[in-house]
């Protein structure tokens, strides 16, 4: 049945309301925009036609099967606005049909390794932050250097991500189970997730789906990593311009509660003056282990993030930095940004708070700019793209 059966225009103007319910909004995708657009160009066009071909005691006579064609209409549109918004191509056990194991391989191998190599579980963690930010969340981040294409784990903003050699191994444990399913995205995500769980962190729900990148973004990572150096309103805008909001900003660089810092970048802190807004009882501690002004990068000097708990994701790195010990620039701008502050103590207070942003900011990272559908690959292995001939 045609629409330019529209009796008059209140009905045309119903169908429009109707729509209107579910306005699309800047926030969302272009092709959302764009199929909105054009069900509201095919009512006008069709109206136009009916009042040109249609008499009005014809179109008197239609006005019943009008009403019902536009209401089920109108309600296809709203579902299918609906559907379009919260299609990210990421659902909950994607794996379930194609490899139900997937996820507990995925955390069964985390457990292993984490058990032999404590660490791995704040190089996931890293991770996490590292690929997802930049761009897209597309396990780019694991890709090696090529003759022509550096990778973005060897250039200094990854300084200190290590552990790569272990997700392979999480890899070859499901390429053994399901040859070419599970991507090396997915395998980075939920590593991250369950190394929060190690640590002592919440259990955070992520949805799987993503494809794997074909190309290092070594080239423009430094447009999205905020440095440790940077300022509060560089960093609050990275993230805000992926859907992190503040208390997601402060939530996430929690995870300084875990792991350690290489001296190369804290030393400027200490030398040729100690920065006067340190603790002086923990500037002992940070010259003790890093004596030199200009530390050897390969050498083995590190300061532990959070002396109480170093091996606990917690929230007393909120108390860390509100006593003025935290490490790096950020952890102190954190604690002494009004913008930053009020959320800092929040978190001190209460870990629950803490772990509730957290949760959340975690969420909207691994789902930043997903590939997903038929766009990029399941890698045969994460550091190398496949060869497609």
């Amino acid at each position: 049945m045609c629409l330019y059966i529209v009796p008059d225009l209140s009905c045309r103007l119903l169908v429009v309301r109707l729509l209107s319910w579910s306005r699309p909004t800047l926030a969302q995708p272009p092709r959302f925009k764009h199929d909105y657009q054009t069900i509201r160009n095919v009512l006008e066009t069709e109206q136009q036609l009916f009042f040109k071909h249609h008499t009005q005691s014809e179109r008197a006579k239609m006005a019943p099967k009008a009403l019902i064609f536009l209401a089920l209409f109108s309600l296809l549109a709203i579902v299918s606005v609906a559907d379009t918004d919260s299609d990210s191509g990421l659902v909950l056990n994607f794996y379930k049909d194609s490899c139900p194991q997937a996820e507990d391989i995925i955390r069964e191998q985390v457990g292993l390794l984490y058990k032999r190599h404590k660490n791995t579980a704040f190089s996931w963690l890293r991770n996490i932050f590292h690929d997802c930010a930049v761009e897209s969340c597309d396990a780019s981040l694991l890709l090696d250097s090529t003759r022509r294409v550096l990778s973005e784990k060897e250039t200094d903003r990854s300084f200190g991500l290590r552990n790569f050699r272990y997700l392979e191994t999480i890899k070859e444990a499901l390429e053994r189970e399901c040859p070419g399913v599970v991507s090396c995205a997915d395998i980075l995500v939920l590593s991250g997730r369950d190394g929060i769980v190690a640590l002592g962190g919440p259990y955070i729900p992520l949805k799987t789906g993503r494809r794997d990148g074909r190309r290092s973004r070594a080239d423009i990572l430094e447009q999205y990593l905020p440095d440790h150096n940077e300022s509060m309103t560089v960093v609050l805008e990275r993230f805000k311009s992926i859907g992190i909001d503040t208390p997601g900003v402060v939530a996430l660089l929690g995870s300084h509660s875990v792991g350690r810092t290489h001296c190369v970048k804290l030393v400027h802190r200490l030398y040729p003056a100690v920065d006067p807004a340190l603790d002086p009882g923990h500037v002992e501690h940070m010259l003790h282990k890093c004596p030199d002004a200009i530390p050897d990068p390969k050498a083995v000097q590190y300061v532990r993030n959070d002396r109480g708990t170093p091996m606990k994701l917690d929230n007393n790195y909120y108390r860390n930095i509100l006593d003025n010990k935290g490490l790096l620039i950020v952890d102190h701008q954190l604690a002494n940004d009004k913008r930053t502050k009020p959320y800092v103590k929040k978190m001190a207070k209460s870990q629950d708070y803490f772990f509730k942003h957290f949760g959340r900011a975690i969420t909207i990272l691994t789902e930043n700019n997903p590939l997903t559908g038929t766009k990029g690959e399941i890698r045969k292995q994460c550091n190398v793209a496949n060869k497609h001939h």
